[in-house]
């Protein structure tokens, strides 16, 4: 289409930022074009995919501009071929730009493919040139893109890609402006001989190109972000997971070498036992385990201290049957048992009991407690796990504790202390109760709260 009266291409540039608004909006908030558009290796089918996510709704604006009359704003083709060239490549900007053409051909503008064509393999060889940062931090705001490049300039002049991105968006616009003024009937565009209305013709597409980057950066800065909280949130687990008292491993080999002559037998048992321990702090694990797989791991650790401190350590269970099967954080029970032992039990002269207990409370939720009948803290009634380790030391045990409910439970977890001196310990801890095995995803790791 050729000249045009200026009024309604003002309006028209008015309506196409809606219209790349609306569409680059309502695509982003599909999952599956989030992850198609940000996946770092796409095969063919998702490339192909992708195209047909950004270029279906987009055809259909160049149908409705063939037919219905002054609603031009619906044809978003040379800036959508753009779109794609810098960040799909060369040949899906070629192939989306072709079925762009389509409805036009229909209608008997011969010159839009081969445009279209044209403009697809400069955007893509663009987009193989440039870095991708600088495609995706791209900005709408003409004005600020070249006040920051004069500025950089200004001291050390250098390339710009992003200028050379509006540069050729720009060009790309002027030149299709000019042949549909020449060739009104073979290609669509708009043109005034008004160098202001024109001016504005050539801005509007730098702008419809940069609103759907800006708004697919973001939530590819989202995604990044997200990523990272995950690896920092599993680095951070994984760091609690695999801490173990040097003292505990120290004296234990110590305890084998004693048993080495006097009892053999017993010493291998205790090397057999102490190997599963750092197998099993050494191994990569989930961050939930059913329940009996840590009374497992728990027995080990127990077995191991009932020989190094024979007849003064004894061990009851109150393990309630239906408890075994649910999962829960795994290594939670050892470092209990061990600050009981440490602290309650062995400044003790007569030792103790250590008693574990798992039920399902009235509300649903599981209980478990570590209780000793050691020494005690001083009076200070039910308190919270963080005062209780500002009381009995801040040992790594405890801390491991109380870090690792917060992260994977948050709000949903009660840890308590209650003590009494001489009289001894109660820890317990209050958690959902969760069904499945463990991973991450859904509530942090796979799972459904019951």
């Amino acid at each position: 289409m050729a000249q045009v009266a200026s009024s309604l291409i003002l309006i028209t540039l008015l309506v196409k930022l809606g219209v790349a608004a609306a569409v680059s909006s309502s695509l982003a908030r599909s999952n599956t074009f989030k992850r198609l558009l940000l996946a770092p290796y796409r095969s063919a089918r998702e490339t192909f995919r992708l195209v047909a996510w950004i270029c279906v709704p987009l055809v259909l604006g160049v149908a409705i501009r063939v037919r219905v009359p002054n609603f031009l704003a619906a044809d978003l083709s040379i800036e959508t071929v753009i779109l794609l060239g810098v960040l799909v490549g060369p040949l899906s900007a070629m192939a989306g730009g072709a079925a762009l053409a389509l409805p036009a051909l229909l209608h008997f503008e011969i010159w839009s493919l081969p445009v279209n064509l044209l403009v697809g393999a400069l955007a893509g060889a663009f987009g193989n040139f440039a870095n991708p940062e600088d495609v995706w931090s791209f900005s709408p705001l003409v004005d600020l893109s070249i006040y920051r490049w004069f500025t950089r300039n200004l001291k050390k002049p250098q390339l710009d890609r992003q200028i050379l991105l509006l540069v050729l968006i720009t060009l790309v616009a002027f030149g299709t402006s000019l042949l549909s003024h020449f060739r009104p009937h073979w290609l669509f565009g708009l043109y005034s001989p008004s160098w202001l209305v024109e001016l504005a013709i050539c801005v509007c597409a730098p702008v419809v190109v940069g609103i759907p980057l800006k708004i697919w950066n973001q939530i590819r800065i989202e995604q990044k972000l997200e990523e990272q909280s995950r690896l920092l949130l599993e680095a951070r687990l994984d760091a609690l997971q695999r801490q173990i008292n040097p003292h505990f491993l120290f004296n234990t080999l110590n305890s084998i070498t004693s048993l080495v002559r006097s009892k053999p037998e017993l010493a291998r048992e205790m090397i057999v036992k102490l190997a599963n321990i750092l197998r099993m702090l050494l191994k990569d694990r989930e961050a939930f385990v059913p329940f009996s797989d840590e009374l497992a791991f728990t027995d080990d650790y127990l077995d191991i201290e009932v020989v190094r401190f024979g007849d003064k350590l004894r061990v009851v269970k109150e393990i309630a049957p239906e408890t075994l099967s649910i999962v829960v954080p795994s290594m939670l029970l050892q470092p209990l048992i061990e600050n009981s032992i440490k602290h309650g039990l062995e400044p003790r002269i007569g030792g103790g009991t250590v008693t574990l207990r798992s039920r399902i409370t009235d509300d649903g939720r599981l209980t478990i407690e570590v209780e000793d009948d050691g020494i005690g803290m001083p009076p200070n009634g039910k308190v919270s796990l963080g005062r209780a380790v500002g009381q009995r030391g801040t040992g790594i045990g405890m801390r491991n504790v109380r870090e690792r409910m917060e992260v994977l439970y948050g709000i949903g977890a009660e840890v308590t202390v209650q003590s009494s001196p001489g009289r001894g310990t109660r820890v317990t801890l209050m958690m959902p109760v969760m069904e499945g095995g463990g991973g991450w995803g859904g509530n942090r790791d796979g799972t459904a709260l019951r």
